[in-house]
């Protein structure tokens, strides 16, 4: 039990600090070496860890990455980051259009890809304008994280609730969508804001951020429309039909692996394998730290003190504080095991995607969102830093939270 623990304790040290301290090993590594170390200790068996992995949760969240990744390598993402990006609109404006971009395809799309497809983009396409990058991709990754959260297909968390609370698209959508929705509007004023009479380029910083950037993919008119139709599909699935998500995600996942025209190791190279890894590590880590009886024992002790997770608002605020500690991912997967839904499956599902998906604003390693916006900025020539990500993402995260708050404590009412 005491090794167990011990493994534990470092692998969750790694979520926090992004690798282990003094090591070579980041989140994902960790995860994989901690599920090993828990098997070679005894503290779970070969088969009980194999069971522990949630093949439904990992095979839609796989599925999905492959339908996002269809609109990537069909050049989909960079036609639409040219399009908003040249809009003869003033900068303001042009930012509340982003907002709802990054909102919406991320609420269909997983946010993740999303954002990684867009980030250079925007960039390069903004510095062309003679705009300051900064504003826009802060909005754009805070709506990509708040829209997200409305969804059941938004955010790998999303999908690892959904399955493990057995929650159906359209009851997670009715709980979820409209304070999502309302973030966006927040999302926007506070950004425009804090940036208003900064909207131009600082200098020095154009030729070799426009240098940096990636040049775009063409648009495939017709690899578009065909990962459009698949994604609709996809979605009616979800919501009309009670075949099982996973089995849809894979199966629109074949139908695009199938192409002559794109190869499909194209599409595989924009599915996140590292982040699949990372959730199946912990999904072992997490059965064997179970099996030790302590997080019950721990749970027990909390409720006894009036804290009790299967409250929708107290779990709300726990997802959002955990989520900034270790990630929003491996937050979701700590306390899904240990509720107990019942008719409140849906508001606890609500308070789990809200709570995760809102907080992640705070700072920038809250949300791998964040962490993609800030590093491929870096790689384009515009720096981000702690300060400046924070100094926007403290107070959008504090009027989210606290929007979200009064929505958890209505439904649960």
């Amino acid at each position: 039990m005491a090794l167990t623990l011990l493994i534990f304790l470092l692998v969750y040290v790694a979520m926090g600090f992004g690798k282990l301290p003094g090591f070579m090993v980041d989140r994902t590594g960790a995860a994989l070496v901690g599920a090993l170390a828990v098997m070679v200790a005894g503290g779970i068996s070969p088969k009980a860890a194999w069971d522990s992995i949630d093949y439904a949760s990992v095979g839609m969240l796989f599925g999905l990455m492959v339908v996002s990744s269809a609109f990537v390598v069909s050049g989909f993402y960079a036609w639409t980051a040219e399009r908003v990006a040249l809009l003869p609109v003033s900068a303001p404006v042009l930012l509340a259009v982003l907002v709802g971009v990054g909102g919406g395809l991320s609420a269909l799309l997983t946010n993740d890809v999303v954002v990684v497809a867009m980030t250079p983009l925007l960039v390069s396409l903004t510095l062309a304008r003679g705009l300051n990058p900064v504003p826009f991709l802060l909005a754009f990754c805070f709506a990509a994280n708040t829209g997200s959260a409305g969804t059941l297909i938004g955010s790998p968390q999303n999908m690892i609730a959904a399955q493990q609370l057995g929650l159906s698209f359209n009851g997670f959508l009715a709980i979820a969508g409209l304070p999502a929705l309302a973030s966006l509007p927040l999302v926007w004023g506070i950004v425009a804001l804090i940036y208003r009479g900064r909207w131009t380029l600082p200098q020095g910083t154009g030729p070799r951020a426009l240098d940096a950037a990636p040049p775009p993919v063409p648009l495939n008119r017709v690899e578009t429309a065909k990962a459009g139709v698949v994604t609709l599909l996809v979605v009616a699935a979800f919501i009309f039909s009670d075949w099982p998500r996973e089995l849809i995600a894979v199966g629109a996942a074949g139908v695009l692996l199938i192409n002559r025209q794109i190869a499909s190791r194209d599409l595989l190279a924009h599915v996140d394998g590292d982040l699949l890894l990372l959730i199946m590590g912990l999904f072992v880590v997490n059965a064997a730290m179970a099996a030790t009886g302590l997080p019950q024992e721990l749970l027990g002790g909390l409720r006894a003190t009036g804290l009790n997770l299967d409250d929708p608002l107290a779990l709300y605020l726990v997802g959002g504080a955990l989520s900034n500690i270790v990630g929003n991912n491996p937050a979701v997967m700590l306390l899904i095991p240990f509720l107990t839904p019942g008719a409140d499956a849906e508001a606890l599902g609500a308070a789990l995607a809200l709570g995760t998906g809102f907080s992640s604003n705070l700072i920038v390693f809250g949300s791998l969102a964040g962490i993609i916006v800030v590093e491929q900025a870096a790689a384009c020539g515009v720096k981000i830093s702690f300060g400046e990500f924070a100094r926007a993402g403290v107070p959008v995260t504090l009027a989210c939270m606290a929007m979200a708050a009064g929505w958890i404590a209505l439904i649960a009412a």
